[in-house]
């Protein structure tokens, strides 16, 4: 039977029992509703009839005169009509005829005797009547006790019926559920032998089968995949140990999965020792594994003496993380992914350095020659531009005065390759000293004051009051703010201005340089600080080296200061750095 009929089967059952119960207690409920009409119908009627004659038989003196004999006449007539009960006809014919022989002129006595039987007559209508209430009365709450007897054991019925079916009817439907449930649990912990019986030929038999079918390859998969399992782990162990980086991995737990032999070798360790040891005791003996595990900076770089020399290693660190399948009891799936350990590689980059070194020496030297060459022409330029030696004309003075802008240049890319040559050997050299944040700013201001005025460019100072000092090299800073400010007039037109300000944010002096200018499309801004990074322009602006501002990013950090840029097209920009005041 399949499940939709057993649940239209089971509903169709709960409405026949309500059914049921209601149509009983209809049929109880009408039957003393009817009883009830009956004890206030016909009986009520002649007991007001009574009344009525009562009262003018104890009002009145008969003979009765012609109103109060037909009111009597009519209640009368209206009692004769409304005879119901027994002995009730024979109460009226004795009334009927002492009120016919009262008509007439009686003796005292005579007529005392015939309202006396008139009386009487009255008093027993009355008293069949009022018996007969009570009688009704009686059969009322008998029919009443009745049917509350039996609405009580068709309620009581019902009730054990519905209990019942609500108790054991759901199981239906739910034990097939909570088998299916456990089985899953069990599969979920690849127990493959689990399987799943139903005779009752509905939907959950065909879906058992089913399962079983899955468990049966389920098992077979499992059983297939096991040696290509430990196959690709063979595989993947012996690619570990040949390769040339050095590779440490750990599980979950802190726990040694696996070390190659260069990895070994470096931090002199027993690769079959370490092997399932955890790191947390193992960093405790060892300096060098205590370093990658837990790095004390956030320099990668590690100088570590191998193959009997110094040698440079880059450290990368890289969590594993894998799907989640495990059980979560009463708890909802927060993630479905989790960790399964960390992997730490060694790559050796002492080739690199090496290289870097003799690329950085390289420029040094080839700067430190240049300067001595390009002094000797701004000095022959110099002199060529004095009368006294001879005169020129304009075209003659406008190559000198092409020849003196290129040598400018080439003197301030050569000074540029000096300082970067400095950063990269860590030869930079900084005399700190207590420093006004007007004094770098005036500097800086008087050595780009000719520049400005020759583009009619004007220069505004805002600067707040009282500024404490800051632990600087003046020369450094006024350098980079002379090269934000060498940047902001090289890219603003002429008559526009350039805005410097200085002020206190929190524990950090703030110095800004702002111009008007086209500005710099946001893609471009991330990069600006990076060595040998040139915006592209439009030909109208003559690019430098791509170093003032790295080499700015050096200075200003090598003072524990930050520097950054805000710009946006067609509003210019604002180049900004911060150092800590003095406390």
């Amino acid at each position: 039977m399949k499940i939709k009929t057993k649940l239209r089967l089971g509903f169709g059952f709960l409405f026949i029992i309500v059914l049921s119960f209601g149509l009983i207690a209809l049929f109880y409920l009408n039957e003393l509703s009817d009883k009830s009409k009956v004890i206030l119908k016909d009986n009520y009627k002649s007991l007001n009839y009574v009344a009525a004659m009562r009262n003018i038989v104890d009002q009145y003196p008969f003979p009765l005169s012609g109103s109060q004999q037909a009111i009597f006449t009519e209640n009368l007539k209206n009692e004769g009509k409304n005879i119901t009960e027994k002995g009730e006809k024979m109460a009226y014919q004795q009334l009927e005829e002492a009120f016919k022989m009262l008509e007439n002129p009686q003796p005292a006595v005579v007529k005392a005797a015939r309202i006396r039987d008139l009386r009487q007559a009255l008093q027993r209508i009355e008293e069949v009547n009022m018996k007969a209430i009570y009688d009704k009365n009686e059969q009322a709450n008998e029919t009443s006790s009745r049917a509350n007897l039996y609405i009580m054991i068709a309620a009581t019925l019902s009730f054990i019926i519905l209990f019942t079916f609500i108790v054991n009817f759901p199981g239906f439907v739910a034990n097939p559920l909570a088998e299916f449930s456990a089985a899953i649990k069990q599969i979920s912990r690849k127990n493959y032998k689990q399987r799943l019986h139903f005779e009752n030929g509905d939907e959950f038999t065909e879906l058992a089968n089913s399962f079983n079918g899955m468990v049966v390859k389920l098992n077979e998969w499992e059983n297939s995949n096991l040696s290509k399992i430990k196959s690709e782990k063979s595989r993947i162990e012996a690619i570990i140990a040949q390769m040339q980086d050095a590779i440490i991995g750990l599980n979950e737990k802190g726990e040694v999965l696996f070390l190659n032999h260069l990895a070994a070798k470096l931090m002199n360790l027993d690769e079959n020792k370490v092997i399932g040891q955890n790191v947390a005791e193992l960093v405790q003996k060892n300096e060098l594994l205590k370093r990658i595990i837990k790095p004390e900076t956030e320099d990668n770089t590690l100088k570590i003496y191998a193959d009997e020399k110094e040698s440079y290693f880059l450290l990368e660190n890289r969590e594993i993380i894998i799907p989640n399948y495990e059980e979560q009891e009463e708890k909802a799936l927060i993630a479905s992914s989790k960790s399964a350990g960390s992997v730490y590689i060694l790559k050796n980059i002492t080739q690199f350095k090496e290289l870097d070194e003799a690329k950085t020496n390289f420029i040094a030297t080839v700067s430190h020659e240049l300067k001595t060459p390009l002094s000797s022409i701004k000095m022959s330029l110099k002199l060529l531009n004095d009368e006294r030696v001879g005169t020129m004309n304009d075209e003659q003075h406008e190559l000198l005065n092409h020849i003196k802008e290129d040598s400018d240049r080439l003197l301030k890319i050569t000074s540029e390759l000096l300082d970067l040559s400095q950063v990269e050997t860590g030869n930079l050299k900084l005399t700190f000293a207590l420093t006004k944040p007007e004094d770098i700013v005036q500097y800086a201001f008087d050595a780009v004051k000719f520049q400005a005025e020759q583009k009619f460019i004007s220069l505004e100072l805002n600067c707040e009051k009282n500024l404490p000092s800051v632990n600087a090299d003046i020369q450094k800073t006024a350098w980079v703010l002379v090269n934000f400010l060498s940047n902001a007039l090289r890219y603003s037109a002429e008559k526009s201005k350039v805005i410097i300000s200085i002020s206190q944010k929190d524990q950090f002096i703030e110095f800004s340089v702002r111009d008007f200018g086209k500005g710099i499309e946001e893609k471009y801004q991330k990069r600006l600080f990076d060595r040998y990074f040139q915006v592209p322009t439009d030909g109208q602006n003559k690019s430098g080296s791509g170093l003032g501002l790295a080499i700015s990013k050096d200075f200003i950090e090598a003072e524990n200061g930050k520097i950054w840029v805000k710009s946006a097209i067609g509003e210019g920009s604002q180049f900004c750095f911060s150092l800590p005041v003095v406390v």
